[in-house]
Protein backbone atom coordinates (compact mmCIF):
# COMPACT_ATOMS: atom_id res chain seq x y z
CA UNK A 1 0.00 0.00 0.00
CA UNK A 2 2.55 2.44 0.71
CA UNK A 3 4.49 1.87 -2.31
CA UNK A 4 1.46 2.90 -4.18
CA UNK A 5 1.10 6.29 -2.17
CA UNK A 6 4.62 6.89 -3.33
CA UNK A 7 4.00 5.82 -7.02
CA UNK A 8 0.82 7.96 -6.82
CA UNK A 9 3.08 10.55 -4.98
CA UNK A 10 5.82 10.52 -8.00
CA UNK A 11 2.98 10.47 -10.86
CA UNK A 12 1.33 14.04 -8.83
CA UNK A 13 5.02 15.16 -8.81
CA UNK A 14 5.77 14.73 -12.48
CA UNK A 15 2.68 15.65 -13.87
CA UNK A 16 2.95 19.18 -11.73
CA UNK A 17 6.61 19.88 -12.68
CA UNK A 18 5.64 19.11 -16.54
CA UNK A 19 2.35 21.61 -16.11
CA UNK A 20 4.42 23.90 -14.08
CA UNK A 21 7.46 23.82 -16.90
CA UNK A 22 5.04 24.82 -19.55
CA UNK A 23 3.43 27.51 -18.20
CA UNK A 24 6.77 29.02 -17.51
CA UNK A 25 7.54 28.22 -21.23
CA UNK A 26 4.41 30.48 -22.48
CA UNK A 27 5.50 33.35 -19.73
CA UNK A 28 9.13 33.39 -21.43
CA UNK A 29 7.51 32.83 -24.85
CA UNK A 30 5.31 36.03 -23.98
CA UNK A 31 8.46 38.14 -22.64
CA UNK A 32 10.15 37.15 -25.20
CA UNK A 33 7.39 38.98 -27.87
CA UNK A 34 7.01 41.86 -26.06
CA UNK A 35 10.62 42.69 -25.62
CA UNK A 36 11.24 41.86 -29.82
CA UNK A 37 8.24 43.57 -30.59
CA UNK A 38 9.03 47.10 -28.62
CA UNK A 39 11.96 46.77 -30.52
CA UNK A 40 10.51 46.40 -34.09
CA UNK A 41 8.20 49.18 -33.03
CA UNK A 42 11.07 51.30 -32.17
CA UNK A 43 12.62 50.72 -35.42
CA UNK A 44 9.62 51.33 -37.26
CA UNK A 45 8.93 54.39 -35.88
CA UNK A 46 11.91 55.48 -36.29
CA UNK A 47 11.82 54.70 -40.27
CA UNK A 48 8.74 55.90 -41.10
CA UNK A 49 7.49 52.28 -41.98
CA UNK A 50 4.39 50.30 -40.82
CA UNK A 51 6.33 46.90 -41.41
CA UNK A 52 5.86 46.10 -37.18
CA UNK A 53 1.98 45.29 -37.30
CA UNK A 54 2.77 42.40 -40.08
CA UNK A 55 5.24 40.20 -37.82
CA UNK A 56 3.66 40.96 -34.74
CA UNK A 57 0.60 39.43 -35.85
CA UNK A 58 1.76 36.36 -36.87
CA UNK A 59 3.89 36.14 -33.43
CA UNK A 60 0.84 37.02 -31.78
CA UNK A 61 -0.82 34.41 -33.03
CA UNK A 62 1.50 31.68 -32.28
CA UNK A 63 1.75 32.96 -28.96
CA UNK A 64 -2.11 32.99 -28.91
CA UNK A 65 -2.25 29.13 -29.91
CA UNK A 66 0.61 28.61 -27.54
CA UNK A 67 -1.17 29.67 -24.49
CA UNK A 68 -4.70 28.16 -25.52
CA UNK A 69 -2.39 24.55 -25.41
CA UNK A 70 -0.93 25.22 -21.99
CA UNK A 71 -3.88 26.88 -20.28
CA UNK A 72 -7.09 25.60 -21.39
CA UNK A 73 -6.12 22.35 -22.86
CA UNK A 74 -4.77 21.37 -19.46
CA UNK A 75 -8.21 19.37 -19.25
CA UNK A 76 -7.26 17.11 -22.11
CA UNK A 77 -4.12 16.32 -20.67
CA UNK A 78 -5.67 15.17 -17.41
CA UNK A 79 -8.32 12.87 -19.52
CA UNK A 80 -4.89 11.09 -20.78
CA UNK A 81 -3.63 10.80 -17.31
CA UNK A 82 -6.80 9.11 -16.25
CA UNK A 83 -6.80 6.99 -19.39
CA UNK A 84 -3.32 5.76 -18.40
CA UNK A 85 -4.53 5.17 -15.19
CA UNK A 86 -7.50 2.85 -16.27
CA UNK A 87 -5.29 0.88 -18.39
CA UNK A 88 -2.60 0.18 -15.51
CA UNK A 89 -5.33 -0.46 -13.00
CA UNK A 90 -6.65 -3.14 -16.02
CA UNK A 91 -2.84 -4.34 -16.55
CA UNK A 92 -2.56 -4.83 -12.25
CA UNK A 93 -5.21 -6.68 -12.17
CA UNK A 94 -3.93 -9.29 -14.70
CA UNK A 95 -0.99 -11.31 -14.09
CA UNK A 96 0.46 -11.27 -17.63
CA UNK A 97 0.00 -7.76 -19.18
CA UNK A 98 0.71 -9.40 -22.94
Amino acid sequence: MNAALDSRGQDIERIARKRAGAKLGWYIHATVFIAVNLMFALVAATSGRNWVMFPAMGWALGLAIHGAVVFLVTGGAGLHERLVQSERNRLSLQRDPW
